[in-house]
């Protein structure tokens, strides 16, 4: 009966991490399920096969004036369009995306019930953000919290100063993992490892196989020994029967 229970283990595991591997969190415009969104707007349109937002919320996140958020990108003057391009594509990337349910943690927030920590993000992608940034201004280095909302958008807070991009952000690193409070985490692996996240894409979405990788990765590793060595008997005895 015992190795019934094993069994039963391993399918839930596997069944649990199936359902990570296609899900949208439960944030303030996401859908519940992703799904097909033929009509998805410029750069959020890779996700069109399978998504987690809707063709007007794509729409919106190239907006400067989006009601997605209220929030001001030009708070430190005009933001570059080269920079600005990077920050809609990471919109893109986190409204839209079904395959970040390995990152996904359950929040306390007046906005969302969940977020994403610690997405491993390919490091072209980071230093080809930082280095189209260098050379805007910035007030924050965390811009999920700490402004002055007071006027309805994102306002740098009292006795902050704008300041250069690079001063704020010193390297890739420190941008990507603290504009938006450790949602990403940066590496030095390459698009072709297969064992980063994309921010954007053509063509067929690689992230999928990259969430595969690791749900399957923290899956088995969450196993204590002692099931791993169940299991292997069990799958011993029933090769023997």
């Amino acid at each position: 009966m015992w190795c019934v229970w094993m069994l039963l283990l391993a399918l839930v595991s596997e069944t649990r991490a199936l359902d990570q591997l296609n899900m949208c969190m439960d944030a303030k415009h996401h859908k519940i399920e992703p799904g097909p969104e033929g009509k998805l707007y410029q750069q959020c349109a890779p996700w069109r096969d399978n998504a987690c937002c809707t063709a007007n919320t794509s729409e919106q996140a190239h907006a400067d004036d989006s009601y997605l958020y209220n929030f001001n990108w030009n708070h430190c003057g005009i933001m570059s369009s080269q920079c600005k391009k990077h920050f809609t594509q990471d919109t893109c990337f986190y409204e839209c995306s079904p395959h970040l349910g390995p990152w996904i943690q359950k929040v306390d927030q007046s906005w969302r019930k969940e977020r994403i920590l610690n997405v491993p993000l390919c490091k072209e992608d980071c230093e080809g953000w930082w280095n189209d940034c260098k050379n805007d201004m910035t007030c924050k280095e965390d811009w999920h919290y700490g402004w002055d909302w007071t006027t309805g958008r994102n306002v740098c807070p009292k006795g902050s100063m704008c300041r250069k991009w690079t001063d704020v952000f010193p390297t890739p690193k420190s941008m990507c993992e603290g504009i938006w409070s450790k949602s990403y985490l940066y590496t030095t692996l390459s698009k072709t490892s297969g064992h980063c996240m994309q921010l954007w894409f053509t063509g067929e979405n690689p992230n999928k196989k990259v969430a595969e990788y690791y749900l399957n990765h923290a899956t088995w590793q969450r196993l204590p020994l002692s099931t791993l060595l169940s299991l292997a008997s069990l799958s011993v005895g029933i090769v023997l029967l």
